[in-house]
């Protein structure tokens, strides 16, 4: 467990800073993790904290302007509302009922002991983002093949990340957020296809977004709805 971020008297009051070392830093940056809730502050090699400091006080101002903009944290409780592939659903507890997890009539239905409920909606969403993801990325992968990129990952994980909503190594092993199993359909396969792209061209390049374009028509809208959306997902859970 990471821990707990250190706080800071900024101008906007009291801030919750995280502090990382990167050797492929080349300045001291910046960014909001929407998913905690914090500034992180990345330094490169040999620079110091005061330099981190400084550009925190610096930048205060849009750093409180950011904190404050967050949706809210909506934990996996009972009577939370959380979507599947842009469905709302309500958590209802179920203790007497003996199925775990189900789906049905508009609201997750958990049974078992509340101490376990949010593990158990967690895990729930985690194997329906594998099952739902999954599938795209096979049904992508197969009209790939008419493009004549035959786009097929070697493995497909599923992980809790803090920002990105995947990713591609150049070992072709393609990774995606479970919060994306919240989002619409056409988001989702935005996504997918995006990093299916990557398999092909690693870049940003012309021939990459080329490629994306013939695997999904969603590009734009769905970079919109995650530039609108993102940060409510990453706050789920």
């Amino acid at each position: 467990m990471a821990p707990p971020p250190e706080m800071l008297l900024l101008a906007g009051g009291e801030t919750p800073i995280r502090w990382q070392r990167s050797r492929q830093a080349r300045r001291v940056s910046l960014r909001i993790d929407p998913r905690a809730g914090t500034v992180v502050v990345t330094l490169p090699p040999r620079i110091t904290r005061e330099a981190g400091l400084a550009l925190l006080h610096a930048h205060s101002g849009w750093i409180s302007g950011k904190l404050a903009a967050l949706p809210g944290h909506v934990v996996f409780d009972a009577e939370a509302m959380v979507s599947l592939s842009g469905v709302p659903h309500v958590i209802r507890h179920h203790p007497q009922a003996r199925r775990g997890v189900w789906v049905e009539a508009g609201e997750i239905r958990v049974s078992g002991d509340h101490a376990f409920l949010q593990r158990r909606v967690l895990d729930f969403l985690r194997g329906e983002a594998r099952d739902v993801l999954g599938a795209l990325a096979r049904g992508i992968a197969e009209a790939s093949v008419a493009t004549g990129a035959a786009l097929r990952p070697r493995r497909l994980a599923i992980k809790d990340t803090s920002s990105r909503w995947g990713s591609c190594s150049s070992d072709g092993v393609v990774m995606f957020s479970w919060r994306l199993v919240m989002a619409p359909p056409e988001i989702q396969h935005y996504v997918v296809a995006h990093e299916l792209a990557h398999l092909r061209h690693l870049d940003h390049g012309a021939n990459f977004w080329a490629l994306v374009a013939a695997l999904t028509p969603h590009r734009q809208r769905a970079e919109a709805w995650l530039r609108l959306h993102g940060a409510a997902l990453l706050r789920m859970g």
